[in-house]
């Protein structure tokens, strides 16, 4: 009997103390909570695309090379199309359009592929889940494009 009663206050003790130590715990985790970093206002970005295309540091570069490619590719038609007939003429400009365009692509995917990771970097920078086109947006959002310029320009 005394046994009996030895477990009990045992008992009795132990789930007193369990019963104090869950109670400290939620009286110290607002502490803990309030000591985290501070969420942004909003996890949501968004970015003016054409202008981060525009104002990427390879942007010129690409302009210039695109430049080329047409320059070049007016030279070589003016010198082949004077002994060709009509429908060869359409032919050879079709082909040297088809060049430049797949030359613009290769150069403008090249920006887009280095735009995309300097949006990614500075979304984890700044705690953003999703990052959207300001065109899309019709209200709020934290605008992160002029530091997505910041970022290409320091990984340039």
């Amino acid at each position: 009997m005394f046994n009996l009663k030895k477990r009990v206050s045992v008992t009795f003790i132990a789930t007193l103390i369990l019963a104090l130590g869950v109670i400290g715990w939620g009286a110290v985790q607002p502490a803990v909570v309030s000591a985290a970093p501070k969420a942004p206002a909003s996890t949501v970005g968004i970015v003016d695309y054409g202008k981060l295309v525009d104002q990427h540091p390879d942007a010129e570069k690409a302009d210039a090379a695109l430049k080329a490619e047409t320059d070049q590719a007016r030279q070589e038609y003016d010198s082949k199309a004077a002994t060709l007939n009509d429908q060869e003429k359409q032919q050879l400009g079709k082909q040297l359009s088809q060049r430049i365009e797949m030359k613009r692509q290769q150069l403008l995917g090249d920006i887009m592929d280095k735009v995309d990771a300097a949006i990614k970097a500075v979304a984890d920078e700044k705690g953003l889940t999703v990052v959207v086109l300001k065109s899309a947006a019709v209200a709020g959002g934290v605008d992160i494009t002029n530091d997505v310029i910041a970022k290409a320009k320091k990984t340039k």
